[in-house]
C-alpha cells in the first residue's frame, strides 16, 4: 500500500490515500498486446539499446531538454508540489526506481507526453494541470509514469524526429514515402501503447470512474455537469458499429494521422479491461514480475498479440471488421455482402430509370477526400 512518509527509493511525501503497490511489477502486466509482442521483440534485438543512444546526436533530445529548463517550470517540491506528490506516488505505486523529471508548460491545449532516450522525461500542458481535478490528474501522472516504465519514451522522441523529417524532406520525390511508411507504423504502435498506459494510469490512480471523467473531460472540457459516462461509452459502441463499409474506411482514414486513439474508443476500452480478470489478477497480487523479463518467449508474444487482433476482429461490430470475419469463416454472398455494405454509396435515383452517364445503373462513388483530425 502506499503510505506516508515512506523514504524508500526516494519517494517520500506522498498522498495519504491507500491504494496497493505493485512490487517488481513489469510493464507486460498492463500492455497490450499488439504494445507488448513489438516491445519485446525490440527489446530482444543485440545492440538495440546501443544503436539508438548512439542515434542521440541526430535526435532532437538535448534540444527539447534544454527547452523545457529553459521555459517551462520543473516540478518540485517548491513548485507545484501536487504534481511532485503525486508525480514520487506513482512511481512509488508501478515500483519505478528512478522519479523522471516533470515540466509543466504553457499550453492551453490539455496534453501531457513522456519523451526522451537516456532518460524520460514528462511534459504536462497548463490547459491540462487547469482542465483537470486531482484524481483524474492522478490517473495522468500514472499514465505517463507507465510510458516510462515501458520504455515508450524511446519510441515516442523516435516518432516526433521522423515526424519533423518527413516536412523537411518531402520536396524530395520519394523522398519521405519511406520515412511516412515508417511513421505510419509507429504511430499505429503508437496508438496501442496509450491504450497501454491508460491501463497504467489505472493501477496508480485505482479509481476508475476518475480515468474516465478525465477522458470526457479531455474530448468535451470542463463541463462534467453537462456529460455522462454512459452516454459517452455509448457513443463508442456507436462510433465502432454505426455505418456502413464506406464507414468503416472513413474510420481508417480519420486515424491514420493521429498519434492517440479516439477518446471514446480509449474509454470503452479502459473499461473493458477494468472489468477483466487480468485486472483483478493484478489487483490480488498475481502479475509479471521484471525479474522475469529476459525470460519473455517473443513468439508467445506475437502469438499473443495476433490471438488479440483474431479476438477484436471475430467480436468487432464494425462493417468492415464483420465482413473480414463472415470472409475468414468462409461466409458465402461475399459479393452480395459487400454490394450491401457499400450501401452509402448508392443513388437515390428511381431503379426503373438508369442515372445519366451509368452503363449499369449504378451511379460512381462521389471523389470526396474525409476530413483529417489533427492530434
Amino acid at each position: 500500500m502506499s503510505e506516508d512518509g515512506h523514504e524508500q527509493n526516494g519517494h517520500e511525501h506522498v498522498p495519504s490515500r491507500q491504494r496497493r503497490r505493485f512490487e517488481g511489477i513489469s510493464s507486460r502486466a498492463y500492455e497490450h498486446p499488439a504494445d507488448r509482442s513489438a516491445l519485446v521483440a525490440l527489446r530482444k534485438l543485440t545492440g538495440f539499446d546501443t544503436v539508438f543512444k548512439a542515434l542521440s546526436g541526430l535526435l532532437p533530445e538535448r534540444s527539447l531538454r534544454l527547452l523545457f529548463l529553459s521555459d517551462s517550470v520543473r516540478v518540485s517540491d517548491q513548485q507545484f508540489a501536487h504534481l511532485n506528490d503525486m508525480l514520487r506516488d506513482a512511481c512509488y505505486i508501478l515500483d519505478l526506481e528512478k522519479v523522471p523529471p516533470m515540466y509543466v508548460t504553457q499550453d492551453p491545449q490539455p496534453n501531457a507526453m513522456c519523451i526522451g532516450l537516456d532518460e524520460p522525461i514528462i511534459v504536462v500542458t497548463t490547459g491540462l494541470v487547469e482542465l483537470l481535478d486531482e484524481e483524474e490528474m492522478r490517473a495522468v501522472v500514472g499514465h505517463e509514469v507507465g510510458h516510462a516504465l515501458s520504455g515508450h519514451s524511446v519510441y515516442r522522441t523516435i516518432l516526433l524526429f521522423l515526424t519533423n523529417l518527413a516536412l523537411k524532406v518531402a520536396w524530395i520525390p520519394l523522398g519521405n514515402l519511406a520515412i511516412l511508411a515508417i511513421v505510419t507504423a509507429l504511430r499505429e504502435w503508437f496508438r496501442k501503447s496509450e491504450l497501454s498506459a491508460d491501463r497504467a494510469g489505472l493501477l496508480v490512480g485505482q479509481d476508475l470512474r476518475a480515468s474516465m471523467r478525465g477522458l470526457m473531460k479531455i474530448a468535451g472540457g470542463n463541463h462534467l455537469h453537462e456529460m455522462n459516462v454512459d452516454a459517452f461509452l455509448k457513443q463508442a459502441e456507436e462510433f465502432e458499429s454505426g455505418g456502413d463499409l464506406r464507414d468503416s474506411v472513413l474510420k481508417i482514414l480519420n486515424v491514420l494521422p493521429r498519434s492517440h486513439p479516439f477518446t471514446t474508443v480509449r474509454a470503452a476500452e479502459l473499461k473493458k479491461w477494468a472489468e477483466s480478470r487480468d485486472y483483478q489478477r493484478i489487483m490480488d497480487g498475481h502479475y509479471p514480475r521484471r525479474s522475469e523479463d529476459k525470460d519473455t518467449s517473443v513468439t508467445d508474444s506475437f502469438r499473443e498479440s495476433a490471438a488479440s487482433y483474431a479476438s477484436n476482429v471475430k467480436s468487432s461490430k464494425d462493417p468492415l471488421m464483420k465482413l473480414v470475419s463472415d470472409f475468414a469463416g468462409g461466409a458465402g454472398d461475399l459479393g452480395g455482402r459487400v454490394r450491401r455494405g457499400f450501401g452509402g454509396f448508392a443513388s437515390s435515383a428511381p431503379q426503373d430509370e438508369p442515372p445519366s452517364g451509368s452503363a449499369n445503373g449504378t451511379e460512381q462513388p462521389p471523389s470526396d477526400t474525409p476530413p483529417r483530425d489533427g492530434d
